[in-house]
C-alpha cells in the first residue's frame, strides 16, 4: 500500500514537472509573429459607395399651366393618389383646386353678356341709320325727277324761268350725289363699330371657352404608365395642400422603371480613379441576396459638398445593367466601382511591406532576408509586388525580433538606377566645388 503511495507521488512530480518544462519552454521560445502568403491571381482596386435609385428615364406631369394666363399664379393641389401607385395611362392623378379660375370664369361671362348686348344694340343702330340714309337717297331721286319734269315743262315759259329751273335740277341732282356719299360713309362707319364690337365679342366668348378648357386640365392624369413619383419643391415633397406655381407647374414623375440608375458620391481622393465605362457591381440594401451589374456614365467635373459632411465629393452616375420589376427609386444601393484589375499578379497584405529612408519598400521573409520590392497598384487591403518575390514565399506582417539591425537585401537593377540618381546628383555639387577651386586668389600683402 505503501509503495502504490509512493509511485502515485512520484508520478505526479514528474508529470508536473514536465508540464512545467513544456509551456516554460515554449512561452521563452515562441514568438507572436503573423504570416501571409504571397498569393497570384486577380488583383481589383475597388472603391466602394452607397447610393440612391433613379429611374433613367422619366415622364413629367403637369398641372394646368395655361392658368397664368388668366393671371393665375399659383393653385393648390386639392386630392392626389398615394406617392408609389403604380397607374396606367389616363389615371387619375391628382385634381387643383378650381375655386380662384370658377371665380374669373364667372367674371368673363358676365363680360360676354354685356358685349352680346352691345352687339346686338348697334346692329339694330346700324340697321336704323342705314336705313333713314337709304330713304333719303330714294327721296332726294324723286326730287330729281320732279324737277327735271319741271324743266321739261318750262320750255316755253321766259328764259328766266328757264333757267331757275336749270338751277333746280342741278341743286337736285348735287343733294342726290351728297345723299349717296353719306350713305356710303355712313355704311364704313357702321361696319366698322360691327367689326370692333364683334371681334370684342369674340375675344371674350374665346377666353370664356379656353377658361372651360383649362378647367378640364385641373383633374390631372396620367399620360403613359408608370409609377407616381412626386416632385420635391423647397426641400419637402407635394403633398394635399401644397401650393404649385403655374410657371413650373411639375406635380409629378413617372419614370421609367425598366431602366434604372445609381446616383453615388466619390470622395475627392478617389475620384482620380473613376473614369466612364468602369464595370460597377451593385447590391441592394433591399435585397441583400441579389446581385446586379453596372456601367459609369456620367462623372462629374466640378465637386460639391454634402450636407453635415466637411469633404468635398463629386457626383457619379450609374446605369443598371438588369432590368428588375422590383427595382424602385429612391432604393438605397452599393456600388463596387472596379477602378482596376490585374490578372496573375503577386500581391501581399498592406501591413507586410515597410519603408526604410522613405524611398526603399522591403519585406520580411520567413527565410530571414529583409527583401527590398518593387510595389504596383494598391487597394484597401493589398498591393501588388512587380519584383523581389516569387509565388508561395511568406512575409511577415509585423517586424520579426531578429529584423531590427538586419541590412536590406536590394534588388539590382532597383540599386543600379539608385546609384545613377546618386551620381548625377553630385556631379553639379562637384562642378560647383571646382569653380569656386579656380576662383582667383587674393594677393597677399608684403
Amino acid at each position: 500500500m505503501k509503495k502504490n503511495l509512493i509511485y502515485v507521488a512520484l508520478g505526479s512530480v514528474i508529470v508536473i514537472g514536465a508540464l512545467y518544462f513544456f509551456f516554460a519552454s515554449g512561452s521563452a521560445g515562441v514568438e507572436n509573429n503573423i504570416l501571409a502568403n504571397v498569393n497570384k491571381g486577380q488583383f481589383r482596386v475597388e472603391i466602394t459607395t452607397s447610393g440612391e435609385l433613379e429611374a433613367l428615364r422619366s415622364v413629367q406631369v403637369f398641372g394646368p399651366a395655361e392658368a397664368r394666363r388668366f393671371r393665375i399664379g399659383n393653385f393648390t393641389i386639392d386630392k392626389m393618389v398615394d406617392e408609389g401607385t403604380v397607374v396606367k395611362k389616363g389615371d387619375f392623378i391628382c385634381s387643383i383646386d378650381k375655386t380662384e379660375l370658377f371665380g374669373r370664369l364667372e367674371d368673363r361671362r358676365l363680360d360676354l353678356e354685356q358685349t352680346k348686348a352691345q352687339f346686338e344694340q348697334i346692329q339694330l343702330d346700324t340697321s336704323l341709320n342705314l336705313r333713314v340714309e337709304r330713304d333719303n337717297i330714294l327721296n332726294q331721286e324723286y326730287i330729281v325727277q320732279e324737277q327735271e319734269l319741271i324743266l321739261e315743262q318750262s320750255q316755253f315759259e321766259p328764259p328766266a324761268i328757264i333757267k331757275q329751273n336749270e338751277y333746280n335740277v342741278e341743286k337736285a341732282k348735287r343733294e342726290l350725289d351728297q345723299a349717296r356719299e353719306r350713305y356710303r360713309i355712313k355704311t364704313l362707319q357702321e361696319r366698322a363699330r360691327m367689326m370692333e364690337i364683334a371681334a370684342k365679342l369674340r375675344e371674350d366668348q374665346l377666353e370664356v371657352d379656353q377658361m372651360v378648357e383649362v378647367l378640364d386640365k385641373f383633374v390631372v392624369t396620367a399620360p403613359q404608365e408608370g409609377m407616381v413619383i412626386y416632385v420635391d419643391y423647397r426641400g419637402s415633397k407635394v403633398k394635399e395642400g401644397s401650393q404649385i406655381s403655374t410657371w413650373n407647374p411639375v406635380v409629378a414623375t413617372l419614370p421609367d422603371l425598366t431602366t434604372m440608375q445609381s446616383i453615388t458620391y466619390v470622395n475627392e481622393v478617389d475620384i482620380r480613379r473613376v473614369k466612364v465605362g468602369q464595370k460597377v457591381e451593385l447590391g441592394m440594401d433591399a435585397f441583400p441576396d441579389k446581385k446586379y451589374t453596372g456601367e459609369v456614365t456620367k462623372v462629374a467635373n466640378v465637386g460639391q459638398q454634402r450636407p453635415n459632411s466637411d469633404a468635398k465629393v463629386f457626383e457619379v452616375i450609374i446605369e443598371v445593367n438588369e432590368s428588375d420589376p422590383m427595382l424602385r427609386p429612391s432604393m438605397t444601393s452599393s456600388n463596387t466601382i472596379i477602378a482596376d484589375q490585374l490578372n496573375e499578379v503577386l500581391y501581399v497584405p498592406l501591413e507586410a511591406v515597410n519603408v526604410e529612408n522613405d524611398s526603399i519598400n522591403y519585406v520580411y521573409l520567413r527565410n530571414g532576408v529583409k527583401q527590398e520590392v518593387l510595389l504596383g497598384l494598391t487597394n484597401a487591403n493589398d498591393v501588388v509586388i512587380e519584383k523581389g518575390l516569387n509565388e508561395g514565399d511568406y512575409v511577415y506582417l509585423n517586424t520579426p525580433d531578429w529584423g531590427e539591425n538586419l541590412a536590406v537585401n536590394l534588388l539590382e537593377e532597383l540599386n543600379g538606377k539608385r546609384n545613377l540618381d546618386e551620381q548625377e546628383e553630385e556631379e553639379p555639387i562637384a562642378e560647383a566645388s571646382l569653380s569656386s577651386s579656380r576662383a582667383v586668389p587674393k594677393r597677399s600683402t608684403p
